[in-house]
């Protein structure tokens, strides 16, 4: 009787948790971000980063077949839709930009996109930054603070964590700057890389 019970409630865990589907664009720096967060909340969230990896467009089409794939199999008993599926990548000169972000909006697929890179998420971690940067000029100023490469270290992804609220705020404000600007959707410098781990965590939408 013991055992039945045991697994039941270990059931009813599993199935309480959020299911969080997320496709990355790098070979390294992204899932090594993401797992730190997984880790740290995976009491109730799973996320799930498929080996997959390819430009904008790539990750948005494969992520609308998995959803599709995830969202049929749920219908007919087998196992259960994640509760949410992400694109991340970066702006750089993809050619197919547009189109990615159309048919994610289409599909329901959300984004977390940075621009130039995400290396400029890391550096609002340490200096606010309003003036147009170009790639490399972003992850020469990340690796300076971060002190870390493609591969962040324990150290770095530390960092990173103490200060993620100012640079959830500084992305944000940026994101106000170029609304009153009328730039373009995603102009440099900007990221929403915080929606995302604002997923992973559960935190409390914030007014905008």
């Amino acid at each position: 009787m013991t055992r039945p019970r045991k697994l039941q409630r270990r059931v009813k865990a599993d199935a309480a948790r959020r299911e969080l589907l997320v496709f990355v664009e790098g070979k390294v720096t992204e899932e090594e971000y993401l797992n730190f967060y997984r880790r740290r909340h995976r009491r109730i969230v799973n996320v799930e980063i498929p080996d997959f990896r390819g430009g904008p467009l790539q990750l948005v089409e494969h992520a609308i077949d998995a959803k599709r794939r995830n969202e049929r199999d749920a219908k007919r008993g087998r196992g259960r839709a994640h509760d949410e599926v992400w694109c991340v990548f970066d702006v750089d000169e993809h050619p197919d930009l547009n189109r990615a972000m159309s048919l994610a909006r289409d599909h329901g697929i959300k984004l977390a996109i940075s621009s130039p890179c995400l290396e400029l998420w890391f550096l609002l971690h340490f200096e606010d930054q309003t003036a147009y940067l170009d790639r490399a000029q972003a992850q020469s100023s990340a690796k300076r603070h971060l002190r870390s490469g493609k591969s962040l270290s324990r150290t770095a992804l530390e960092a990173l964590d103490e200060r993620y609220e100012i640079a959830r705020d500084r992305a944000q404000k940026l994101d106000t700057k170029h609304r009153g600007d009328d730039s373009r959707p995603h102009t440099s410098p900007s990221s929403g890389i915080w929606r995302l781990v604002d997923s992973i965590s559960e935190a409390p939408p914030r007014k905008r």
